[in-house]
């Protein structure tokens, strides 16, 4: 089932992420967070920008959000969109159940375009983007750092309203 984050489910959210932190390249995220940090981040989110759980048997297993591209006015129809899941349940379907829910809200909203920031390599998420109609529109070359390692960071683009 999906549903709007709210706080209570702030500590799971965080676990989840911990868990890329401390193990995976997609967040160069390098330390763990507190959950202060998702509770600022989901009670600092206006309706505008959407926050879903994924739950299964009443247990948070994934989320997605969107949150602003740039802060400048310019760009607010233009949104970001991020997604984790357990790191045992991915390749399940889920995430592509978060981002079906995810894009058909930011179009009832009115934007029209999503950018979604992928650390390479990473061909499952490309194939997530891909399968909804992202293109790749940039590639960073050695960007950011983790594991002492350098990654790339490739932008997809899904464009609402052509």
């Amino acid at each position: 089932m999906i549903r709007k984050a709210t706080l209570n489910d702030v500590k799971v959210i965080t676990n989840i992420y911990n868990y890329y932190v401390e193990n995976e390249m997609p967040t160069f995220e390098e330390n763990p967070v507190t959950t202060d940090f998702f509770k600022e981040k989901i009670s600092t989110s206006s309706d505008r920008f959407p926050w879903l759980v994924y739950e299964l048997n009443s247990s948070v297993i994934g989320y997605a959000y969107a949150s602003p591209w740039k802060p400048r006015s310019g760009y607010r129809f233009t949104a970001e969109i991020s997604i984790y899941l357990q790191h045992n349940n991915t390749e399940k379907g889920i995430g592509s159940l978060l981002y079906k829910e995810l894009i058909k809200q930011l179009k009832e909203k009115g934007f029209n375009s999503i950018i979604g920031g992928i650390t390479l390599p990473n061909p499952p998420c490309v194939r997530l983007h891909e399968k909804f109609g992202f293109e790749k529109v940039a590639q960073f070359k050695q960007i950011g750092t983790k594991f002492n390692k350098w990654a790339d960071v490739g932008y997809w683009q899904l464009l609402l309203n052509e």
